[in-house]
């Protein structure tokens, strides 16, 4: 597999999943969902990926990347077209967990193979090419889910956006899509164990920044349509100002490769949570979708570029032979802050309003950059 297939293939899967969720968000209120039933909903798309993520990594491991990079793929187009087939809000807590399971699992292959293509040096670069991939589409989906809902209505919407990813599916049954192996694990390593991550210099604090990023970034998604919905923003709208925040993803990970050798990762990753803590507290008190696209787009310049870093940084120091176990453990983290994070959102949402869930995202971020400070 060359880098520029897996780019491809990442961009029209992720280009579904960012579509299918803010589809499943917006016809989960449509249906007349509450703030809480919403959270339920987005939750699930979490909940089974952060119970076998670390199974999925050793899967990967041991077999590589092509046969799970086509399951997850097939399986975002079996949730989108079941959503289709079946549209109703009760629909929605079954193509959630499938959608959110096949694209983490696409992902954990996906990583794998940007991390072996091509020489160790590369994989800063691989990491970067991959992240632009995710920016793309993430700046792509929640715009044409947008105006696809606008256009067609929900129902079809959810059928439209499947196309990308069942072009990718096709083209990974028909491609040779083989990459290198990594050697694996050896035999006297003996049982493998996510603590023995743990007791590797520095991954307790790098799994930490990657959690209170990941659960930001993930948490923006969910609350910008329930915000815009109570503000009266047409889901055009809500997909442009969540476009916004992936045009300024993709502009900053266009940068961050360039100057990868002359910056300091960890100065990086603080200096994001700070603007991104600072970004948030402000979200809630405008209502003008000019400066809501404004603070989108600072958003996505604090959080765009962490995501390659951490990447490479967790790659670089995994045992032999584990690398898609360490990224998988990654996901888990991920996934369990996802899984939590909107259910407690929603109910502090149902019962106070969106302001105080911005303000605690950008408090948790700010708290986070304090403690990787005075840690380094």
């Amino acid at each position: 597999m060359s880098v520029r297939l897996l780019v491809l293939l990442t961009v029209l899967v992720h280009l579904s999943f960012a579509g299918c969720r803010v589809i499943i968000s917006l016809t989960a209120i449509h249906h007349g969902a509450t703030p809480f039933t919403v959270g339920v909903v987005m939750s699930l798309l979490t909940v089974v990926a952060m119970l076998l993520a670390v199974r999925w990594g050793r899967w990967v491991d041991r077999i590589g990347v092509r046969g799970p990079m086509l399951a997850g793929a097939a399986a975002i187009v079996a949730a989108m077209v079941l959503a289709w087939a079946m549209p109703r809000l009760e629909t929605l807590f079954i193509a959630s967990p499938l959608a959110g399971s096949g694209f983490f699992l696409f992902h954990i292959a996906a990583g794998q193979a940007a991390a072996v293509i091509g020489r160790p040096q590369d994989r800063v670069r691989n990491f970067g090419l991959l992240a632009l991939a995710y920016s793309t589409s993430g700046f792509l989906g929640p715009v044409l889910a947008g105006f696809a809902i606008d256009g067609i209505g929900h129902r079809d919407a959810m059928l439209a956006l499947s196309v990308a990813a069942l072009a990718s599916v096709v083209a990974l049954a028909a491609l040779r899509v083989d990459t290198p192996d990594r050697p694996p694990a050896p035999a006297q390593q003996g049982e493998r164990r996510i603590a023995d991550f743990l007791r590797i210099p520095g991954f307790r604090l790098v799994f930490i920044v990657s959690g209170a990023l990941s659960m930001t970034w993930d948490l923006f998604a969910f609350v910008i349509p329930i915000h815009g919905s109570q503000i009266g923003l047409s889901a055009s709208t809500i997909g442009i100002v969540l476009g916004a925040f992936g045009a300024a993803v993709f502009v900053v990970r266009l940068v961050v490769p360039l100057l990868g050798p002359r910056l300091d990762e960890w100065r990086v990753l603080i200096a994001a949570m700070a603007l991104s803590g600072v970004t948030l507290l402000a979200f809630p008190l405008v209502e003008g979708v000019p400066l809501l696209m404004a603070l989108a787009f600072v958003l996505g310049i604090g959080l765009g570029g962490t995501q390659p870093l951490i990447m490479a940084l967790l790659y670089e120091k995994a045992p032999e032979g584990r690398g898609a176990e360490v990224l998988s453990v990654r996901t888990w983290l991920i996934n369990f802050s996802q899984t939590t994070a909107p259910l407690a959102s929603g109910a502090l949402g149902a019962a106070l309003g969106m302001l105080p869930v911005f303000w605690a995202m950008g408090a948790t971020l700010l708290v986070a950059g304090i403690v990787a400070a005075r840690r380094r």
